[in-house]
């Protein structure tokens, strides 16, 4: 529970709270815990794996298998089983992982003044009112409002997502702001401070995040929800199989038992029991080929989810940004220069009216360089850049005209400092070179124009007059509009006077975090594909627009929403514009589980990028999470589905169209193995249909779900993806996995299937006279048109010519595998005897491959003339 305001200084906070009260309120508020509901334990995580429709029916195929003798098979069907448990209690396991992070994060001690005194206690037993004492280096144990701050900062990324440090100012009395707050979790970056806790556990800011995770509910991806389906759909299907064939056999005087093992051993046949596992190892596939892309996919649905994506929430710093801030524009003797070089290449150029220009004998760039360089806390060693990013962009500057921090060190010696503070906007150094003292400064062009009496004319020091204040101003506002991160900088010789005044004015430094190179054609491509890119930052809304423009992601019409203008509108006023908004400008974690609830009300799939804590709610309600996996921090991480190793939203693009990919494969396979089933199941049904004698023994159907069933509908999930694949529009999530036409095609050709075989084995049975040989020949025909039937499943849109045949050679592997265990159980005498099969001789091998190629070569040309 959260102190009231009115009570902040009711006690002394030199002598902080006594030992009896701090027990009482200890009693009273519990722990400074971030509390987790009751989880469930790891056993009945695994045994909820099982509460799945299509295992039940897994489990009844094992059964029936293991009463039909077909012990091998049974054994299999529960492998798969326990492998897929496996694989799901890992995946939910780890989510449960998120809130423990968030715990982890609490600092497990604090610095307190209790009665006078300070001391080191557990931060669990922090409690409201307590006087806490910070500095650099410390970890935020409560929500406290700083009594005493002494140029404290704090890093406030693992809940806003944002790198820079935030300058904190000791509360005056007033209304409570942002910048009197520090957060439990956050880093104290710089400075010291003394504040008291207004809130704890559960009620701070971490709590609520923590609260906010708890209430979201997990929803299955829409591979899961179809799979779901087609399973309920294969059990009716079988029911009807194994009650129809039965009772068809027995009227027409077939033994009773004998029947009964047939529709058994048929219903078998018909379940698809490798479906699940050719779904998880093709989902599989895909996350090694991500891992290659540097995407880290935690949970294997999460691949297919981003194949019907339809709109991605992306952050832009360091996502479609480089997150390296890069000096574009400076302003000396009333003219503006660009600066080329991209991110943090210590190379680049000065241009005037885009004509390279040589600017080292003019004085006031000199001064700016040594300005930009010596008035910075920020470094580079060894290549690598350490501080803030804006100070870095500042060195990269003096390093592109020859001004080396390491080189300046050695003339230049550091006297003083006087850190940015939010109220003077500026900060300044005081350096002494060969017994002269020089004072250095930078901040916003409106404080620092206000200090200066002088300005550098090229050359030349002139008096600071009203015109030239105003031409500074209006070359100061040209840049913000450029959505340019502008600093003054200003020097004077020290004499006496060590005061921010009297200053002479240098210049103006613009600054933007460049677009990455890679992301215009990753925008291009999923706009495309039918994907609309939103982008939501904490930045300020002209420096939204700038790159959202630049990087076309903001076109003509689109609009432009900041955090303020979300707090404005209802959740429904929100959801009916929601379609027209592609930037979103100064958001808070609120504003961002706002924008993904709304997206999803309109019936879109969204996957949503963070790194943040705050960003972890509305990570795990969007349909696909994605944490960064540089800047991420491990909350978000674990509450993702997906995880960028290079922060990249190229990456992103490059998993949707994976995604879209794995979801074409699945449908092949689908369409494979249940119009295999089909021809299958027709084959027994047309049998008792015409009163023929069952043109297939229980073992011979087992057989043909081992030799088809297997390798070559696992060989379907290597294709590598059609050409056109990102040319076209998301799929509807709600889209029936057999649309397009895809249901007619499995009754078309398992139907086509089915006749084959009957029709190979009535003219076999009428021919030669010999039950033995017609069943052996109504077993390669079935099988063989079933191989050749899996190379038509490659393409849906696309002819075996045109694809080509030896485009998949794993299939083609596949295919061959099968054809020998064909071989071995025709022509080899001791599996002759298990399968009750013949040899056949040439006429009779012709017989087979007329009939199971027919249909192919007919609707292989009808593809070609197409």
């Amino acid at each position: 529970m959260a102190i009231k305001e009115s009570d902040l200084y009711k006690e002394n906070y030199k002598y902080g709270l006594s030992k009896h009260e701090a027990k009482k309120r200890l009693e009273k508020y519990g722990l400074n815990e971030i509390k987790q509901k009751k989880k469930k334990s790891a056993l009945l995580i695994f045994l909820s794996q099982f509460n799945d429709f299509i295992v039940w029916v897994l489990f009844a195929a094992t059964i029936i298998s293991s009463f039909l003798g077909e012990i091998a098979d049974a054994i299999s069907i529960f492998v798969i089983i326990f492998m897929d448990a496996i694989l799901g209690f890992i995946q939910e396991y780890k989510t449960e992982r998120a809130l423990e992070v968030l715990k982890e994060l609490a600092a497990p001690t604090a610095k307190v003044i209790r009665e006078g005194k300070q001391e080191l206690i557990k931060a669990s037993e922090l409690v409201l009112g307590d006087i806490v004492v910070l500095e650099t280096g410390d970890r935020v144990p409560a929500d406290i409002i700083l009594i005493e701050s002494n140029s404290i900062q704090s890093d406030e990324s693992i809940l806003t997502g944002e790198s820079v440090p935030v300058e904190k100012l000791k509360h005056d009395g007033g209304k409570i702001k942002n910048e009197n707050l520090l957060y439990m979790g956050c880093m104290i970056t710089n400075g010291s401070a003394i504040g008291r806790v207004i809130a704890t556990g559960m009620q701070t800011e971490m709590g609520k995040i923590a609260d906010m995770l708890e209430k979201i509910e997990e929803t299955k991806t829409p591979l899961q929800e179809k799979l779901n389906k087609l399973g309920e759909y294969l059990v009716y299907i079988i029911l009807i199989i194994c009650v129809v064939v039965t009772v068809m056999g027995v009227l027409r005087g077939e033994n009773l038992y004998k029947m009964f093992l047939v529709g058994v051993s048929l219903a078998v046949a018909a379940i698809p029991e490798g479906l699940p596992a050719i779904v998880t190892v093709s989902l599989a596939l895909g996350v090694q080929k991500m891992m290659k892309r540097n995407a880290l996919v935690k949970k294997l649905p999460a691949v297919e989810t981003l194949g019907c994506t339809n709109v991605i929430c992306t952050d832009k710093t360091g996502t479609l940004t480089q997150n390296k801030m890069t000096v574009r524009k400076i302003y000396i003797s009333g003219r503006e220069y660009s600066v080329s070089g991209e991110g943090y290449d210590l190379n680049g150029v000065f241009l005037y009216d885009s004509v390279k220009v040589n600017l080292k004998s003019n004085f006031a760039f000199n001064k700016m360089m040594e300005c930009s360089v010596l008035c910075n806390n920020a470094d580079i060693e060894d290549n690598k850049f350490i501080g803030d990013p804006t100070e870095i962009a500042l060195l990269v500057l003096g390093a592109k005209s020859g001004y080396i921090k390491k080189d300046l060190s050695r003339f230049y010696s550091k006297v003083k400092e006087n850190p940015f503070d939010s109220n003077r906007k500026m900060m300044s150094v005081i350096v002494s070179k060969n017994g002269k003292k020089y004072m250095y400064l930078k901040g916003a062009a409106e404080a620092v124009v206000n200090k200066c009496k002088y300005y550098l004319l090229d050359n030349n020091i002139v008096n600071f007059d009203n015109q030239l204040r105003k031409n500074i101003l209006m070359a100061n506002d040209l840049m913000a509009k450029k959505a340019l991160r502008v600093l003054a900088l200003a020097y004077k010789e020290i004499t006496v006077n060590e005061s921010e005044d009297e200053l002479i004015f240098i210049g103006l430094c613009g600054m933007i975090d460049p677009p990455r190179e890679e992301v215009f054609d990753a925008v291009l491509e999923c706009k495309m594909a039918g994907i609309i890119p939103i982008m939501i930052t904490g930045d300020h809304k002209l420096t939204a627009e700038a790159i959202a423009r630049e990087i076309r992601i903001l076109g003509e019409g689109d609009r432009i929403l900041t955090g303020d203008d979300l707090d404005k509108l209802t959740d429904n006023q929100l959801e009916k514009i929601i379609k027209e908004v592609k930037v979103f400008a100064r958001v808070n974690p609120s504003h961002k589980y706002k924008i993904v609830k709304a997206y999803k009300k309109q019936g879109l799939v969204v996957a949503m990028t963070g790194d943040g804590v705050n960003d972890a709610p509305a990570i795990k309600e969007a349909d696909i999470g994605i944490a960064m996996g540089i800047t991420g921090t491990d909350v978000t991480k674990e509450t993702a589905s997906l995880i960028l190793m290079d922060d990249n939203f190229t990456t992103i693009v490059s998993a949707v169209k994976e995604g879209r990919i794995i979801y074409d494969n699945i449908r092949k396979f689908i369409r494979y193995l249940l119009s295999c089933n089909l021809g299958e199941v027709l084959t027994m049904f047309l049998a008792s249909i015409l009163k023929l004698p069952i043109p297939l023994l229980p073992i011979q159907i087992l057989l043909v779900n081992l030799a088809t069933d297997g390798f070559p509908a696992m060989a379907l999930s290597l294709e590598k993806g059609e050409a056109d694949i990102m040319q076209k529009r998301p799929r509807h999530k709600n889209e029936s996995i057999f649309s397009d036409g895809l249901l007619y095609k499995i009754m078309m050709r398992g139907t086509l299937i089915g006749l084959c075989t009957i029709t190979s084995f009535a003219f076999s049975l009428y021919y030669f006279g010999n039950i033995i040989v017609a069943r052996t020949i109504a077993l390669g025909t079935l099988i063989l048109s079933q191989l050749l039937h899996v190379f038509e499943c490659r393409s849906e849109r696309k002819s075996v010519f045109e694809l080509g045949i030896f485009t998949n050679l794993y299939l083609v592997y596949a295919v061959v595998s099968s054809l020998i265990i064909l071989l071995f159980v025709i022509y080899i005498p001791f599996m002759q005897k298990i399968f009750y099969t013949r040899s056949l001789n040439l006429m009779q091998l012709f017989i087979v491959i007329v009939f199971s190629s027919m249909v192919s070569i007919i609707s292989s040309l009808y593809w070609y003339k197409k």
